[in-house]
């Protein structure tokens, strides 16, 4: 029997690009999202209009879209808020590599995987990009759990064959890095269903990022990934994050290659002079996290392949790396997602780092700032991820016919935000005081006001 969800309903309705998301955000104060057995959404609109069938009211609360994080580390689970790395380099090396070692223990690693469904329940986060560990078992303790509990991923172990002393147990063979990730690929990749066309569990190609491989480990995954990305299988890595002069990421990833553009590396074009030595790991499921410091030929690239970018705006902050440049990416034609990057960030809560966007970009210098309006964050974490996972056609909104993933959220749960929703100044202009409530409810929305979390119609915050 199909359920009919009873709610203030928000969302972006059909396929804009970010720039058009706020005339295609739809508000429905008494609204309705009916579900069918299937999971599969039906009816979305006035709760009055709504057919027949079992009513859960979830009145005062709001009904939204399932957050999408495209970018959150799941080996740095327990490390968020890591202090005395400094900068990116510093900041792996002091911190990170020792802590995602710890993962070679089974028993860590399991735990590890249950406290990190158990925060993305908890910040309604139903989809995910996730970076990997580097161990295999890890890895299967994620799937498994992420299996039990309801939810989507898309993840894949971290490679690194080469890197620092403080790395060396993250490292592995040529040869065994691309023997892991395939085995990874086979086990897991829509082992839920079978087909990836409906699975929740999918697999990535993800090498650390350039630094953390060699030409011979590009030339192996792209061959690699070449073979495999007709099944589904998906990329992601780490670009153009930061750029200190002379010591930053960026520098030094240019300077390791040879390279014209840090994106030439994983473009195929990764030998000296950005010469070609193997496949190109862009396109539409690709993601690259960060690219604060794109060049325009860069972002113009990304364009053409569809490949997206997952800005993270709370760890760019705390690392020191710099603001992506908002007006200049979104007028490249990329296609920009919301990243967590916890636990380079320090928030799993997506509104939160969505927050920190809008507060970063109208920071920006002179013509380049611009205060993003709530449809474009609602965008941003929402429909724009499940483009970037070539989900559009599955979830990001209500669009009738696509699987029903959302989030219930209570003010009255976290009652600074029932203060702003419920006694706030709304403006008299009717379409004004709804931009007002939606920004109040992302800006003022913390864990205890989601209520509950619907993955494919299934309350999956009970299990």
């Amino acid at each position: 029997m199909s359920q009919t969800h009873r709610g203030h309903v928000f969302h972006i309705a059909g396929s804009p690009t970010v720039d058009g998301a706020a005339a295609a955000l739809v508000s429905i104060e008494d609204g309705a999202i009916v579900v069918d057995d299937s999971g599969v959404i039906t009816y979305v609109g006035e709760f009055d209009s709504a057919p027949e069938g079992t009513v859960v009211d979830h009145r005062p609360g709001f009904l939204l879209p399932g957050f999408v994080d495209t970018h959150v580390h799941f080996p740095q689970t327990f490390i968020g808020d890591a202090y005395g790395g400094g900068q990116l380099l510093e900041w792996l090396n002091a911190c990170i590599f020792p802590s995602e070692s710890l993962f070679a223990d089974p028993e860590f690693a399991s735990d590890a995987a249950v406290a990190f469904c158990d925060r993305r329940v908890a910040a309604g986060t139903t989809q995910a990009m996730v970076f990997g560990s580097a161990f295999p078992h890890a890895q299967d303790a994620l799937f498994e759990e992420t299996r039990r509990r309801g939810l989507r991923v898309v993840s894949g172990r971290g490679v690194q064959t080469t890197g620092p002393e403080s790395a060396k147990a993250l490292m592995t063979s040529e040869d065994d890095a691309v023997r892991l990730v395939s085995e990874e690929i086979e086990k897991w990749h829509g082992a839920d269903t079978g087909d990836v066309a409906t699975a929740l569990l999918h697999v990535a190609v993800v090498p650390r990022f350039s630094l953390a491989v060699t030409t011979e480990t590009l030339k192996n995954l792209g061959e690699l990934y070449d073979a495999v990305r007709e099944r589904g299988v998906y990329f992601h890595s780490h670009l153009n994050e930061n750029d200190r002069p002379g010591t930053g990421e960026v520098a030094t990833t240019k300077e390791m290659y040879q390279v014209e553009t840090y994106l030439d590396t994983y473009d195929g074009k990764f030998l000296p002079g950005s010469k070609v030595g193997g496949k190109s790991f862009l396109g539409k499921r690709s993601i690259l996290a960060h690219s604060v410091h794109c060049q325009d030929s860069e972002l113009a690239r990304m364009a053409e392949t569809g490949t997206s970018i997952s800005h993270c705006p709370t760890s760019q902050q705390f690392l020191g790396s710099g603001t992506m440049p908002w007006k200049r990416t979104v007028a490249a034609g990329v296609n920009i997602a919301i990243g967590s990057d916890y636990g380079g960030g320090d928030e799993f809560l997506l509104t939160r780092v969505l927050g920190d966007a809008f507060k970063v970009h109208i920071s920006e210098e002179g013509d380049a700032g611009v205060s993003l309006h709530p449809a474009e964050l609602l965008f941003t974490g929402t429909l724009a991820g499940a483009r970037a996972l070539d989900m559009e056609d599955r979830i990001g909104n209500f669009d009738v016919g696509k699987e029903a993933d959302f989030i219930v959220v209570d003010p009255s749960a976290w009652p600074p935000l029932g203060g702003l929703v419920d006694k706030g100044f709304r403006a008299e202009d009717p379409v004004l005081a709804r931009d007002q409530t939606l920004f109040a409810l992302l800006m003022a929305m913390r864990e205890p006001a989601i209520a509950q979390v619907y993955v494919q119609g299934r309350r999956i915050d009970e299990i």
